[in-house]
């Protein structure tokens, strides 16, 4: 298991709480965007499981210092999923969780995508591709600082269309990167189509390995084994890929393996229907 400050009043979670957690978390997602009238429900909630697992069992971290210097740091590349990172910011104790109705709101600080300007998010994005390239960057600034700590990335599948991802992985082979876990959501979905009509990816363990890094897969909605996967990646001498096979949607029946649901806001009635599934 990870090991917390002693400061932080982050409990790490036993399977069956985080579990709970991440049901807590779809809910504020559907929420969210329905509030706001947009956002991107599809990609959060094919993430959920696995950022619920780093915010409450395996990042080092305190929400009551988040700029504590000896932090693990999770990079959000596809940071239009922000909806996931902010449930789980303010159910660790960020920011309020009533400030979760503020988004994609005038003046709030929980944007349509992850900024720098709401606590605990370590990167500003937008453009895909770019989160490997940032994570390999604070990756090289913590060694030089002779700090242990971790740096998590998150990409989604569609970003490894992007050249400029392929490039941060030869580069993280060839600083030796060790404290670098890249988690990959593989949901096989991006924007309008499935990945495959986009660019064919696979074999996508075979490219990751070609390029240097240790490979594993796993069921990204199986919290056992994120929690196993996750914890042992921590011990492993890097860079490491955690390929994540997840279901874009996850958790609501008609958003599930559903491009339509990458970027709308449920109505009133769908509301009502996934907060049910949901409960």
């Amino acid at each position: 298991m990870a090991n917390h400050v002693a400061t932080s009043p982050i409990k790490p979670h036993s399977v069956a709480e985080l579990q709970a957690k991440a049901k807590v978390n779809r809910r504020h997602i559907v929420q969210m965007t329905h509030w706001a009238g947009s956002g991107h429900p599809g990609g959060s909630l094919s993430a959920i499981d696995l950022m619920t697992s780093l915010y409450f069992r395996i990042l080092k971290h305190n929400p009551n210092e988040p700029k504590w210097a000896d932090r693990d740091r999770f990079i959000l590349s596809k940071a239009h999923d922000c909806p996931a990172i902010y449930a789980c910011l303010a159910e660790s104790g960020y920011f309020p969780v009533d400030e979760l109705k503020t988004f994609r709101k005038l003046n709030s600080r929980i944007q349509g995508h992850a900024h720098i300007k709401t606590p605990g998010v370590e990167m500003s994005g937008g453009s895909l591709g770019q989160g490997l390239s940032f994570g390999v960057g604070v990756s090289l600034a913590l060694r030089l600082d002779k700090r242990d700590s971790k740096v998590y990335v998150m990409i989604g599948d569609g970003e490894c269309d992007e050249g400029q991802v392929w490039e941060a992985a030869m580069a993280a082979k060839h600083y030796k990167l060790q404290n670098l876990i890249l988690i990959l959501d593989r949901n096989r979905i991006q924007n309008d189509r499935f990945t495959s009509d986009v660019m064919e990816l696979e074999p996508l363990p075979d490219k990751w390995r070609a390029f240097g890094f240790v490979v594993h897969e796993i069921d990204g909605h199986n919290m056992q084994q994120i929690v196993e996967t996750l914890e042992m990646a921590r011990t492993l001498t890097g860079p490491v890929a955690i390929i994540a096979h997840t279901t874009k949607g996850k958790g609501v029946s008609f958003m599930e393996n559903n491009a339509d649901w990458h970027g709308k806001a449920p109505n009133v009635e769908q509301l009502a229907q996934a907060m049910k599934e949901l409960a």
